[in-house]
Protein backbone atom coordinates (compact mmCIF):
# COMPACT_ATOMS: atom_id res chain seq x y z
CA UNK A 1 0.00 0.00 0.00
CA UNK A 2 2.92 2.53 -0.20
CA UNK A 3 4.04 5.07 2.40
CA UNK A 4 0.35 6.52 2.88
CA UNK A 5 -0.89 2.87 4.32
CA UNK A 6 -2.82 4.63 7.39
CA UNK A 7 -4.54 6.66 5.38
CA UNK A 8 -5.79 4.33 3.35
CA UNK A 9 -6.85 1.87 6.50
CA UNK A 10 -8.77 5.13 8.02
CA UNK A 11 -10.58 6.01 4.71
CA UNK A 12 -11.71 2.21 4.31
CA UNK A 13 -12.85 2.81 8.31
CA UNK A 14 -14.59 5.72 7.44
CA UNK A 15 -16.86 4.25 4.45
CA UNK A 16 -17.28 0.67 6.42
CA UNK A 17 -18.67 3.14 9.80
CA UNK A 18 -20.91 4.63 7.29
CA UNK A 19 -22.35 1.59 6.17
CA UNK A 20 -23.03 0.43 9.42
CA UNK A 21 -24.93 3.74 10.25
CA UNK A 22 -26.71 3.54 7.28
CA UNK A 23 -27.46 -0.23 8.08
CA UNK A 24 -28.41 0.25 12.15
CA UNK A 25 -29.94 3.35 12.33
CA UNK A 26 -33.30 4.21 12.35
CA UNK A 27 -34.17 6.42 9.13
CA UNK A 28 -30.74 5.65 7.67
CA UNK A 29 -32.31 3.91 4.39
CA UNK A 30 -34.39 7.29 3.84
CA UNK A 31 -30.81 9.14 4.40
CA UNK A 32 -28.58 7.42 2.51
CA UNK A 33 -31.40 7.74 -0.58
CA UNK A 34 -31.50 10.87 -0.42
CA UNK A 35 -27.62 11.28 -0.31
CA UNK A 36 -27.66 8.84 -3.65
CA UNK A 37 -30.44 11.25 -5.02
CA UNK A 38 -28.11 14.37 -4.18
CA UNK A 39 -24.96 13.07 -5.52
CA UNK A 40 -26.58 11.24 -9.02
CA UNK A 41 -27.45 15.13 -9.40
CA UNK A 42 -24.58 16.69 -8.80
CA UNK A 43 -22.67 13.82 -10.91
CA UNK A 44 -24.89 14.55 -13.69
CA UNK A 45 -24.56 18.24 -13.67
CA UNK A 46 -20.78 17.55 -13.96
CA UNK A 47 -21.12 15.50 -17.00
CA UNK A 48 -23.53 18.41 -18.37
CA UNK A 49 -20.64 20.75 -17.13
CA UNK A 50 -18.22 18.68 -19.10
CA UNK A 51 -20.09 17.63 -22.21
CA UNK A 52 -20.73 21.84 -22.75
CA UNK A 53 -16.65 22.61 -21.93
CA UNK A 54 -16.29 19.93 -24.72
CA UNK A 55 -18.69 21.60 -27.12
CA UNK A 56 -16.90 24.88 -26.47
CA UNK A 57 -13.20 23.43 -26.76
CA UNK A 58 -13.92 21.86 -30.20
CA UNK A 59 -16.65 24.05 -31.50
CA UNK A 60 -14.77 25.27 -34.35
CA UNK A 61 -14.24 21.63 -35.67
CA UNK A 62 -17.76 20.62 -35.44
CA UNK A 63 -18.41 23.87 -37.47
CA UNK A 64 -16.27 22.61 -40.01
CA UNK A 65 -18.25 18.92 -40.74
CA UNK A 66 -20.19 18.72 -43.26
CA UNK A 67 -24.05 19.50 -42.40
CA UNK A 68 -24.91 15.94 -43.04
CA UNK A 69 -21.50 14.37 -40.63
CA UNK A 70 -22.72 17.30 -38.18
CA UNK A 71 -26.34 16.09 -38.23
CA UNK A 72 -25.12 12.52 -37.75
CA UNK A 73 -22.70 13.35 -34.82
CA UNK A 74 -25.79 15.18 -33.10
CA UNK A 75 -27.87 12.44 -33.42
CA UNK A 76 -25.42 9.92 -32.26
CA UNK A 77 -25.14 11.74 -29.56
CA UNK A 78 -29.08 12.60 -28.73
CA UNK A 79 -29.63 8.63 -29.42
CA UNK A 80 -26.97 7.62 -26.66
CA UNK A 81 -28.37 10.17 -23.99
CA UNK A 82 -31.88 8.89 -24.74
CA UNK A 83 -30.86 4.97 -24.46
CA UNK A 84 -28.68 5.70 -21.30
CA UNK A 85 -31.67 7.43 -20.09
CA UNK A 86 -33.78 4.67 -20.36
CA UNK A 87 -31.55 2.11 -19.36
CA UNK A 88 -33.30 0.85 -16.61
CA UNK A 89 -37.00 0.54 -18.36
CA UNK A 90 -35.31 -1.06 -21.43
CA UNK A 91 -33.51 -3.74 -19.27
CA UNK A 92 -36.19 -4.21 -17.08
CA UNK A 93 -38.89 -4.84 -19.96
CA UNK A 94 -37.62 -7.82 -21.04
CA UNK A 95 -35.45 -9.29 -23.46
CA UNK A 96 -36.81 -7.33 -26.47
CA UNK A 97 -35.47 -4.24 -24.56
CA UNK A 98 -32.38 -5.59 -23.87
CA UNK A 99 -31.56 -5.84 -27.62
CA UNK A 100 -32.99 -2.98 -28.26
CA UNK A 101 -30.87 -0.96 -25.80
CA UNK A 102 -27.89 -2.86 -27.01
CA UNK A 103 -28.64 -1.61 -30.31
CA UNK A 104 -29.29 1.79 -29.77
CA UNK A 105 -26.30 1.92 -28.04
CA UNK A 106 -24.44 0.69 -31.01
CA UNK A 107 -26.01 2.72 -33.68
CA UNK A 108 -24.78 5.95 -31.26
CA UNK A 109 -21.41 4.48 -31.20
CA UNK A 110 -21.36 3.72 -34.40
CA UNK A 111 -22.73 6.91 -35.77
CA UNK A 112 -19.81 8.76 -33.53
CA UNK A 113 -17.39 6.87 -35.25
CA UNK A 114 -18.12 7.67 -38.68
CA UNK A 115 -18.30 11.04 -37.55
CA UNK A 116 -14.68 10.45 -36.16
CA UNK A 117 -13.29 8.70 -39.23
CA UNK A 118 -14.72 11.66 -41.74
CA UNK A 119 -13.11 13.97 -39.33
CA UNK A 120 -9.35 12.27 -39.54
CA UNK A 121 -9.77 11.98 -43.42
CA UNK A 122 -9.09 15.74 -44.25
Amino acid sequence: MGPDRNKHLRNIAIVLLLAVIVWRVPGGDTASLTLNNVLGIVFIGGLLFLGYRMYMEHREAIFGLEERQRGILYAAVALGAITLVATSRMWNSGGLGAVLWLTFMALAIWGLYSVWQAYRSY
